[in-house]
């Protein structure tokens, strides 16, 4: 129960490393940028807000006092000289209001009447909120009304300021996307060698260059490789020994149970014998098979080199089928595809009675060679299983029937070191499919 709010929590992060990387810098990088361009802005505000209430009260008395001394006459021609952008001035007691209703109007009036002193007999009222408008009035020496009409606004942001920040967004998403691409192509890299290295262990190499970290794990990946190989040879040739080692035994212990008097129990040694030749040949068949021989690709007809092999079945006498074929050139190791196939049309003679071989190309532009049976099936969950070395079903692939457990191991593998896919499939109608997929 404990697992599932921290899954929760984990959903909205991307799957890949190198999204969540750019996701965690990015939003960084623009919260920083926010957050400066928020105090940039608000220290301009305050510096602009202070000036403005500096200037204003020095610009209303001056223009108050020179409206108060020119001929009442004159003075409408001066109104359009002394208009300001967020405010302007009335001949007249101006428009009836209520009392200010905002702090920052009885601050700026309570400034210009500081200003003027009280000659002139200042005082404010507010004419709307929605947008904000006040009038702050005064008497003249001559006894004619004057009225200043006030609407505050936000200074207008430079127009050149938002293109300067989509710049900076961009430069932002150009630089943590470079970042993030370093560091992540590195493992990308690797996950990609892992990914090749082949049962033999002779995948590509990884580069060495790059930074100190990156270096390092890509020597550390190339030795695991070296390692490996190494491990694969020692133990192919340790059991090559052991299997030349153990014939020679064999091969003296049969001839001699041969020059016995015949006996049924003479007869069950030989057999043991002839059981016990068979596991060591097959060991030794499936550690070489992770090899793939030292066999050289070849491009072949897929087709036609399928075809042959079920003609060399059929001139036998063995029940084998081919169904569907294509023509269809790929590079692979010929002997080594031979053995796989021999393996499963075998195994589908012995198992179901005969076997059908199709091959087919693929929706992705890939090659598959099918052989289907008619025989009992194995269940799903042992797919996987009886593709394992030794594994063997005791209700039909036992000792009675001469197997050991390696026939379809070695086809797996054999497949794998030669670049390609093996897996078991139901086929319908019954039976089993054996599916191997080619580039």
């Amino acid at each position: 129960m404990s697992d599932v709010p921290a899954t929760t929590k984990r959903r909205w992060l991307p799957r890949s490393m190198a999204s969540r990387l750019y996701l965690i810098i990015f939003a960084g990088l623009m919260l920083a940028q926010g957050l400066s361009f928020a105090l940039l802005y608000m220290e301009r505000m305050q510096s602009a807000t202070a000036v403005m209430f500096n200037t204003l009260e020095h610009d209303v008395g001056t223009s108050v006092a020179v409206i108060d001394r020119l001929p009442a006459a004159e003075r409408s021609r001066w109104l359009n000289r002394l208009e300001r952008d967020n405010y302007f001035y009335i001949l007249g007691s101006g428009e009836p209001g209520r009392q200010l209703a905002t702090e920052r109007s009885a601050y700026v009036t309570q400034l210009i009447a500081k200003e003027l002193g009280p000659d002139f007999h200042v005082y404010g009222n507010t004419i709307s909120m929605s947008p904000e408008r006040y009038q702050v009035h005064f008497t003249l020496h001559d006894g004619s009304p004057l009225t200043l009409q006030v609407t505050p606004h936000m200074k207008p942001l430079a127009s050149w300021l938002p293109f300067v920040f989509m710049l900076q967004v961009i430069l932002l998403l150009i630089c943590t996307w470079l970042a993030v691409r370093l560091a992540t192509r590195p493992l990308s890299t690797l996950a990609a060698a892992a990914d090749a290295m082949t049962p033999t262990a002779d995948g590509p190499r990884v580069s060495q260059e790059g930074p100190t970290e990156v270096a390092r794990a890509a020597k550390a990946f190339n030795t695991m490789q070296d390692r490996i190989a190494r491990h694969l040879k020692e133990r192919l040739h340790i059991l090559a020994a052991i299997s030349h080692d153990l014939q020679t035994p064999i091969t003296r212990m049969r001839l001699r149970v041969e020059a016995l008097d015949a006996s049924p129990e003479q007869q069950r040694i030989i057999d043991d014998l002839h059981e016990l030749e068979h596991l060591v040949r097959e060991g030794v068949a499936y550690a070489r098979s992770a090899h793939g021989g030292s066999e050289a690709p070849v491009r072949l007809d897929l087709g036609a080199f399928v075809e042959s092999l079920v003609f060399d079945y059929q001139d036998m006498g063995r029940p084998v089928t081919l169904t569907a074929s294509v023509t269809a050139t790929t590079t692979v190791r010929a002997q080594a595809l031979r053995r796989v196939l021999a393996n499963l049309i075998d195994n589908a003679i012995k198992y179901g009675g005969g076997a059908e071989v199709e091959v087919l190309r693929t929706m992705s532009d890939t090659l598959s060679v099918t052989v289907s049976d008619r025989g009992p099936g194995i269940p799903e969950d042992e797919w996987e299983q009886v593709l394992q070395p030794f594994y063997r079903r005791e209700s039909s692939r036992n000792r009675d029937t001469g197997g050991a457990g390696l026939g379809l191991a070695i086809a797996s593998q054999l497949i794998v070191s030669i670049g390609g896919e093996l897996r078991l499939a139901h086929r319908e109608g019954g039976g089993l499919q054996a599916i191997i997929t080619l580039p």
